[in-house]
């Protein structure tokens, strides 16, 4: 029997927690909920949930905190709730590595879908066991460069390098078009789909992410075309 996954929904509003509970319950998630940022933090190692809905405005510690803390030891998806929909804070939360933000209100079966969604594009991290230089049609490779969306991999300069799903899926869309620009709306559609719901400095954050972990090689690098988009740049 497969093991159901594990959902932490953290929310001061008990309502708003038992509602979300409910719908994930009769989804076959297993879910437990705190409603502050230190018992999260707390429970987090021993409950080891699949996933965390995080409400950023709690008593003490709030959602950003908890995000950054979370980040400091683990990659598990984070997605953020908040009635706080300013492009500012939706970055900020971006920045801090969530992998999802949803504005309250929102209707229960659009977060049932971005959770699965996430769920889904994290679940190969964890599970593969496939090795990371193992031939795939899902992988680049460049010098001292291998991206394997096959197993969720990155390979530089011989070290695995972590990084949430939705960069590794955009570094590979971008490493997998050479020399190709795109805007910032067509990488929100071809990385992010429907489900986005935030701007198109989403990307920008995520391109900042990669080339915090990713220098400049002297055969590619990720490139910013001023008032267009980015592209993936190689020398031939």
């Amino acid at each position: 029997m497969t093991e159901k996954q594990k959902i932490l929904i953290v929310d001061d509003d008990t309502n708003i927690a038992e509602l979300i509970s409910l719908y994930l319950t009769k989804e076959c998630f297993d879910t437990k909920m705190v409603a502050d940022g230190e018992t999260a933090l707390t429970v987090f190692s021993s409950y080891k949930p699949d996933l965390i809905l995080l409400d950023l405005m709690l008593p003490g510690i709030d959602g950003y905190a908890v995000c950054r803390e979370l980040r400091k030891t683990s990659q598990v998806p984070i997605i953020m709730l908040s009635a706080k929909g300013e492009v500012f804070d939706r970055v900020l939360g971006l920045e801090l590595g969530a992998d999802d933000y949803i504005i309250k209100p929102f209707d229960p079966k659009e977060l049932i879908a971005r959770t699965k969604a996430v769920l889904r594009r994290f679940h190969p991290v964890q599970s593969s066991l496939e090795p990371a230089s193992q031939p795939s049609d899902k992988t680049v490779q460049y010098p001292d460069l291998i991206v394997n969306l096959s197993n969720y991999s990155v390979i530089y300069y011989g070290e695995n390098v972590e990084m949430p799903p939705k960069e590794l899926e955009l570094l590979y869309f971008l490493a997998s078009n050479p020399n190709q620009v795109f805007n910032r709306e067509q990488l929100l559609d071809n990385i992010w789909g429907y489900e986005c719901a935030v701007d198109t400095r989403t990307v920008d954050v995520h391109i900042k992410r990669l080339r915090e972990k990713l220098n400049d090689h002297e055969s590619w690098a990720i490139s910013t075309v001023w008032g267009i988009g980015y592209k993936f740049s190689t020398k031939r």
